[in-house]
């Protein structure tokens, strides 16, 4: 007879012990929560690895709110490499720091920030250094109009910096004839005078300077009438490559251009690239500093339209060569060379994802080293091989993973704590098909409570741009909606990018059309599935996504409720008014040459005695983006006609909603909103 080991035996026995007595009890996990929006202050936004020589630690930066203080703050951590340290470095609640950069020899990590008292927050953000071998951050730069872009040499012995010019007006004391506390008069003399969250454009510039680390001095590298973007050192740090745009008005056109200047202040700048249009990105030199990397895009008239591709041209001049031209998808940098030189990685857009690719330096196809239905890019090669990337999923907001053999691992966990007991919504891609035969692709966020079969209110949640995508990314405003009990449809219509370059330009200078049939086709699938209630549609978006709900709901009454942000639907009137006159010129053309075309595009304007829907209409007052003229309009116009409709402005916000208490404000109205109305 065989025999049972005594300790089989033994848990055995005290297994029916427990049975009988009743100390067995089920292990179930507690129930999740429903996201709520105090939830929204606790997202701690991850951005921007960079993995130090060594190969041992990646830095990043974790953005905060404060809901007490209503402020964001930024700060600096570092993970190793194998997960199991992950440390902050800095804590300054009232200013923030980014742009973490290693020193080539490992010995530092620079950094912006504006840290000090208000004069030396005004001369805007600095380079500042820590020391790995212990010690307080310490100043490096003190420049008036600050630092926006640095980045070190080979030798770490040498900076070079992007600096701004200086506002005259943030000195008005200097001034001549202005000796006054009021504000002088802002002077303008430039064609494109706008752009949001820099307000009213002056003659002002970005100029590069090479900064010596041991005399901690800066001496000028470029000058002139021009900016320049973007600096990368050559390997052997004799050279710097940048980008600007010189032509002969900069503001008329995009066509940016890659130069190469020595690293020896005095030195001339030589232009590489001859294509028209923007080439741009950060230029990426390979090893052998033969080749210079950078993304090349399409003709100024489509510049609301771009596909950029990868590109490679000589150093030492000559003809560039476009590596991508079959893929037809958009690519992105950060453009990263494999050490023998013989690849290059991006990251490309694709049919509601990103993914990390490589091709070959001779040019061919491009290999996905990531998968799945995730977004992944800000990627940061690793000397010992692989790679340190952003990604995140629809329920994973944005961490920092290693990429190792094409397998991912987790580094920074910022987010698991929050996450651990709420009920996410996972999404479910759909293909949908418009009435004139087009496909369409989207993705779609079923609440809990749509699962006993019933049809549900539903909410078409429309992305800006156009030139973007719904994707497989962690989005709070559509898990709030849908934790609301709404299911809600993210359709990438005709204009968006991921599809190829037709499917984005489908819409040139013919907005309203395509995109409202596509959108219109997917709320029809929803409803032909079963899942949407064709009584308790609603609809709304922000940006273009609010232009394209004014559009919708001037063509269909289907829709019970709608909310429009930063929107505009007179669009005459959004000509001079806001930062897309380029656009306008070359798309368009002057209204004073394309009347017809122009009261054609501002369709929901016109016919908004059609509009039945009860809209809310939100702005920021200081949006030079879509001014807040374009949601004024449209409320006013819904008010005359005896449409229920409500106008919310935001003091001091721009084209994105900023304010932590501001940004909360907005979700619940859009909740409020659409119950009053759906539910």
């Amino acid at each position: 007879m065989t025999r049972r080991p005594l300790l089989f035996s033994a848990l055995l026995l005290s297994a029916f012990v427990m049975l009988f007595s009743g100390s067995v009890r089920t292990q179930t996990a507690p129930p999740r929560r429903a996201l709520s929006l105090d939830d929204l202050a606790k997202v701690r936004a991850v951005s921007d690895p960079q993995v130090s020589p060594d190969s041992r630690w990646v830095a990043y930066v974790v953005g905060t709110i404060d809901a007490e203080k209503d402020t964001r703050d930024s700060d600096l951590w570092m993970v190793s490499w194998d997960g199991r340290t992950d440390l902050r470095l800095t804590s300054t609640p009232e200013t923030s720091e980014t742009h973490p950069r290693w020193s080539p020899d490992g010995h530092y990590l620079a950094f912006l920030t504006s840290r000090g008292d208000e004069a030396a927050k005004k001369k805007g953000a600095q380079v500042w250094l820590l020391d790995r071998r212990g010690g307080e951050a310490q100043k490096l730069t003190d420049v008036k109009g600050g630092v926006s872009d640095f980045a070190w040499s080979p030798d770490s012995a040498r900076l070079v910096l992007a600096v701004d010019d200086p506002d005259p007006n943030d000195e008005p004391d200097k001034l001549d004839g202005w000796k006054r506390k009021t504000a002088p008069p802002i002077v303008i003399d430039r064609y494109h005078f706008k752009q949001d969250g820099r307000g009213y454009l002056q003659a002002l510039h970005t100029h590069l300077s090479i900064f010596d680390m041991a005399s901690r001095k800066g001496e000028p590298l470029t000058s002139g009438a021009f900016s320049e973007e973007a600096p990368a050192w050559s390997p052997d740090g004799n050279a710097i490559a940048f980008v600007s745009n010189r032509a002969a008005d900069p503001d008329r056109t995009e066509d940016s251009h890659v130069f190469v200047v020595d690293a020896t202040p005095g030195a001339a700048p030589r232009p590489l690239t001859t294509f028209a249009g923007p080439n741009g990105g950060r230029p990426s030199w390979s090893p052998d500093g033969k080749l210079i990397a950078y993304l090349q895009g399409d003709e100024t008239k489509l510049s609301a339209y771009q596909l950029d591709k990868l590109a490679v041209v000589p150093a030492a001049g000559g003809p560039a060569r476009v590596l991508t031209a079959a893929l037809d998808r958009a690519v992105s940098g950060p453009i990263l060379w494999s050490a023998d030189g013989a690849s290059l990685s991006v990251v490309v857009q694709d049919d509601r994802t990103t993914y990390v690719g490589r091709v070959a330096s001779a040019g061919g196809a491009v290999e996905r080293l990531t998968a799945g239905q995730r977004t992944a890019f800000a990627t940061s090669a690793r000397a010992a091989g692989g790679f340190a990337i952003l990604t995140g999923t629809s329920t994973e907001p944005n961490e920092v993973q290693a990429l190792e053999n094409g397998a991912l691992r987790r580094l920074t966990h910022q987010n698991d704590a929050w996450l651990a007991g709420i009920g996410l919504v996972a999404a479910e891609e759909f293909t949908s098909t418009s009435k004139d035969g087009t496909e369409v692709h989207g993705l779609m966020f079923k609440p809990a409570s749509s699962s006993n079969g019933r049809r549900m209110p539903t909410l078409l949640n429309i992305h800006g741009g156009p030139n973007g995508q719904d994707e497989h990314s962690f989005s709070f405003e559509r898990q709030i909606l849908a934790a609301n009990g709404y299911v809600v449809l993210a359709v990438n219509y005709r204009g968006s990018a991921g599809r190829g370059g037709a499917f984005q330009k489908a819409i040139f200078a013919d907005w309203g059309n395509k995109e409202v049939v596509d959108l219109l086709g997917a709320v029809d699938f929803a409803v032909a599935s079963g899942v949407a209630d064709p009584d308790r549609l609603g609809i709304g978006g922000w940006s273009y996504g609010g232009i394209l709900t004014d559009y919708t709901i001037a063509t269909d009454t289907r829709f019970k409720a709608a909310v429009s942000g930063a929107s505009s639907a007179l669009q005459t009137s959004m000509y001079g008014a806001d930062q897309y006159i380029v656009q306008y010129d070359t798309e368009i053309g002057p209204p004073w040459k394309s009347q017809d075309l122009w009261i054609k595009l501002s369709y929901p304007f016109f016919h908004a005695d059609r509009i039945r829907t009860p809209t809310l209409y939100l702005s920021g007052l200081r949006d030079f983006n879509v001014p807040t003229i374009g949601v004024e309009q449209m409320y006013q116009a819904l008010r005359s006609l005896g449409v229920d409709t409500e106008l919310v402005l935001y003091p001091g916000q721009s084209h994105g909603i900023t304010t932590p208490s501001y940004a909360r404000d907005r979700l619940s109205r859009y909740l409020a909103w659409f119950k009053k109305y759906l539910k």
